[in-house]
């Protein structure tokens, strides 16, 4: 009788094995790797909050202290619970720091006055306006002075008056110095300052000039302020801050009272310059929709923005839709060539090519004009209607090979087979397109088309580097030019003006994304639609 080896039992095996340790709960290579970087993660961090506590700015100050902690917590804490924080962590913090932050201080600063001579709080522009509106005290005598930095970092005077060293900061008036070191009436050396020699001097200079050092406890003597470093005269403001009535005073008697608007007016209505930032609620709001401000400008801008990046979207893709059906035809030789030509613009950088072509449309010597019309002038970025069409046309080149290519894929992706049949049932070649292969590309190509127009909406590059918005329209106030869009509009409020107005360009940002979000919201909605057909 032959004895039966029984088979062992599946997962026998497996069950005796020891379960498998992941290599975060041990203190493994793959531990030391995650502690390593952690460390490096907390030392930022913890930089970040010494930083941001010195300079009093407890919201990023809170937030690093939070995302250090969480961090910690998601990635030391062996539980399985928090395997999916370990992925979903760092896309979130970015999304945080450079979606969510921003969006909000956008909004913040839409419902302020800041801008040029609005920049700081009221204390800073009050030592501003006092440093500012100053005079040389009259009679005082020209000094012979030393630049010093004490060991604390602060700037220092130091002038020989005689064979006496006096020494004063900021903060401390002209004193004497016992311990300090003279050749002639220079302070070579001195207990507790490093002399600055030119290169010093050099590099500290904004400093420098901000520097007033008291002559004396008594205000009116004034204090010393120096342009180069070795001479100095003692000055007097001329505005003075009355802390009861929270105006400033000037010398002949003048008063400047709080606005409430960030600034400081006389009755004459005299404003004085720097002011502070202040809420102004929905004043930049209001601006926008006013005609004797941005009422006029706004609309027309908004107009040929719509115009632009719907026609813009419509152009790209109809050539990119038309180039594709006569690539997508298997008997046409040489395909692959005619794709790989057909892509070149896009491949080719984009700044690159809106610069080459402003030079080709160049009015005087641009090549279009001198050879392909026979040095005919038209003024293809000169004339407003002509640089709108110029503006398309190059953005037509720079986007067609893009809607190539998502079309070529969508239209590879629909069965020959429909298009045999519906040739059986009788259909025609336009019957086909309309009936088949539009609205199965709409399917796959519908939210790509969403992307591009807000692509297009907001395309800075093209409009910028082509035609710098322009060309300008000479009555205007503002600045604003003929194919200026919102986004150019916005760039020429916040930076491109002669003041800068951040507020109202934050204003203006709000609006542009809520028009951009509204858009899509609804094309999106009318693109799920598309999904039936399938």
């Amino acid at each position: 009788m032959t004895e039966q080896v029984k088979a062992p039992e599946m997962g026998s095996e497996l069950d005796s094995k020891p379960p498998r340790r992941s290599h975060t709960r041990g203190f493994g290579a793959g531990f030391l790797v995650k502690l390593a970087l952690m460390g490096l993660v907390n030392a930022f961090g913890l930089y970040g909050i010494v930083a941001s506590a010195t300079v009093g700015s407890w919201a990023i100050c809170l937030f690093l202290v939070l995302a250090l902690v969480i961090a910690d917590l998601i990635y030391f804490v062996p539980s399985r619970r928090m395997l999916p924080g370990k992925y979903l962590f760092p896309g979130l913090l970015m999304l945080v720091v450079f979606q969510v932050f921003v969006i909000l201080y956008t909004g913040m600063t839409a419902f302020t006055n800041y801008g040029d001579g609005h920049n700081g709080s009221k204390d800073e522009a009050i030592a501003q306006l006092t440093r500012t509106y100053e005079q040389r005290v009259e009679g005082s005598p020209e000094r012979a002075v030393t630049v010093l930095r004490s060991d604390d970092g602060d700037l220092a005077l130091a002038a020989v008056e005689d064979e006496e060293v006096l020494i004063g900061t900021a903060d401390q008036p002209l004193a004497a110095e016992d311990s300090a070191q003279t050749d002639g009436d220079r302070v070579t050396a001195a207990d507790g300052y490093e002399v600055l020699d030119y290169a010093g001097v050099v590099s500290a200079s904004e400093d420098l000039e901000q520097l007033r050092v008291p002559v004396s406890g008594d205000p009116d003597d004034g204090s010393l302020r120096t342009e180069d470093g070795r001479t100095a005269y003692a000055w007097e403001p001329t505005l003075s801050y009355d802390e009861d009535t929270g105006s400033m005073v000037a010398e002949d008697g003048t008063v400047y009272s709080d606005s409430g608007e960030g600034s400081f007016v006389s009755e004459a209505g005299e404003e004085l310059r720097p002011g502070w930032r202040e809420f102004v609620g929905f004043e930049n709001f209001a601006a926008i929709f006013d005609p004797e401000i941005l009422g006029g400008p706004f609309v027309s801008v908004t107009l040929w923005t719509f115009a632009f990046a719907i026609l813009s979207v419509a152009l790209t893709f109809f050539l990119g839709l038309l180039l594709a059906m006569l690539l997508n035809d298997p008997q046409l030789r040489g395909r692959g060539f005619y794709r790989a030509i057909l892509f070149l613009p896009y491949a080719f950088p984009m700044f690159l090519s809106a610069l080459i072509w402003a030079g080709l449309l160049n009015t005087d010597y641009g090549w279009i004009n001198q050879v392909l019309l026979g040095g005919a002038g038209v003024p293809w970025l000169e004339n407003a209607w002509l640089a709108r069409g110029s503006v398309l046309l190059v953005n037509l080149w720079l986007g067609f090979p893009y809607m190539f290519l998502i079309c070529s894929g969508a239209l590879q992706a629909i069965p020959s087979e429909i298009y045999e049949s519906a040739s059986t049932d009788g259909a025609g070649p336009v019957r086909r397109f309309r009936s088949i292969t539009l609205p199965m590309l709409m399917v796959a190509v519908g939210p790509l088309l969403i992307a591009s127009f807000a692509m297009n909406f907001n395309n800075f590059n093209v409009i910028y580097l082509l035609t710098g918005g322009g060309p300008v329209d000479l009555e205007s106030t503002t600045g604003v030019g003929g194919t200026d869009i919102l986004i150019t509009f916005v760039y020429k409020i916040a930076f491109a003006g002669g003041t800068n107005d951040y507020g109202l360009a934050a204003a203006l940002s709000i609006l542009i994304f809520l028009m951009v979000a509204l858009i899509s919201l609804l094309t999106f909605r009318r693109s799920q639609a598309l999904e039936e057909i399938n």
